[in-house]
């Protein structure tokens, strides 16, 4: 096995001393000639050489790295709010450790213990923690800041949160425009809180029409296609004139189902999701849905717990981001 290149064989190459070529390679170049400099990063690229982490951490006393604990990598949405995390963690110099529980509690626990063991220097926590008091009290045992996003439940500390509740309210206030006083909701079996304020708020403007949301009016299914998929036959049983989806990814679930049994959207039946991912775009026709700032929500989280990283007494953060009503395709108006 070749042997690993280390600091010493760079420093007796180039011909410095160990600290000089510490000191340029970790942003302090300025205390040396061009030439050196030069000479140093020229010799890391051809040897190879890569700083010793563990090294690096017990000097700073940081690993620089946060641990990231969303639900599902596969939603596109999450696919964006990590891409947000990664963009702000790149420019502050620090690193993500993403982990995906697929919605599993037993997955979140051991995620959040390797965060821990791993040296973290803080969490951000999009997933459904199943106990927050107990992760509060792991994390708070062993110095780990964390910051909750809006799917998390609510406790006081640092938080991003969209307006979830004011989203459920521009789709309904959106459908009964149209006429839509006939629906159906296709949500979660186990919402979160910010499922539970978007079915909230679009129950509210309903309650407030006259024509209220009743249980039977709401089908639970899981927050996927497939889920969507699997949910179409009871939802057309329903026989309503417009469906609210939950999260886009249900959305285009029912799509396909709803194509398969003969009907056509928005001719036979209207639609409308929520989180305006990528897709919602792209099929057809296109998915009118509330827009979230998933990118914007990712590095705001990374931007606030840095913060709270770099300064434990840092006043209590919470950042509110605004949503949209994307007006596409997918309903008709009806009389």
């Amino acid at each position: 096995m070749t042997k690993k290149v280390t600091i010493t064989d760079l420093a007796a190459r180039a011909k410095v001393s160990v600290t000089t070529v510490s000191q340029i390679l970790n942003g302090k170049a300025a205390r040396f000639s061009s030439k050196t400099v030069e000479k140093v990063k020229q010799l890391q690229q051809e040897m190879g050489y890569v700083p010793d982490f563990n090294a690096q951490s017990l000097i700073r006393k940081s690993g620089r790295t946060i641990g990231v604990l969303v639900p599902n990598i596969n939603n596109p949405f999450f696919s964006q709010f990590l891409r947000g995390i990664e963009a702000e963690a790149i420019k502050q110099d620090y690193v993500p450790l993403i982990f995906g529980s697929n919605n599993s509690e037993e997955q979140e626990t051991h995620y959040l213990f390797e965060s821990v063991r791993r040296a973290a220097d803080g969490m951000i926590i999009a997933s459904a923690v199943s106990d927050i008091n107990y992760i509060d009290n792991i994390l708070n045992q062993n110095g780990i800041p964390y910051i909750l996003i809006d799917q998390a439940p609510v406790v006081k500390g640092d938080r991003v949160e969209a307006n979830n509740q004011k989203g459920g309210q521009l789709l309904a206030d959106y459908l009964i425009k149209k006429g839509h006083t006939k629906v159906v909701v296709v949500g979660a079996e186990k919402p979160t809180l910010n499922l539970q304020e978007r079915l909230q708020g679009f129950a509210d403007v309903y309650q407030k029409n006259g024509t209220p949301i009743t249980d039977d009016q709401i089908i639970t299914t899981e927050m996927t296609k497939k889920g969507g998929y699997a949910a179409t036959a009871a939802v057309l049983a329903m026989k309503p004139t417009a469906i609210f989806a939950i999260n886009d990814e249900v959305a285009i679930g029912l799509y396909r189902g709803i194509e398969e049994a003969g009907l056509k959207i928005p001719d036979d039946i209207s639609i409308v999701g929520y989180d305006d991912i990528d897709l919602s775009a792209y099929i057809f026709p296109k998915l009118t849905t509330v827009h979230q700032p998933a990118f914007e929500m990712g590095s705001s989280a990374a931007q606030l717990i840095i913060k709270r990283i770099e300064d434990h007494k840092e006043p209590l953060q919470q950042v509110s981001l605004p949503v949209s009503l994307i007006d596409r395709d997918s309903v008709r108006s009806i009389g």
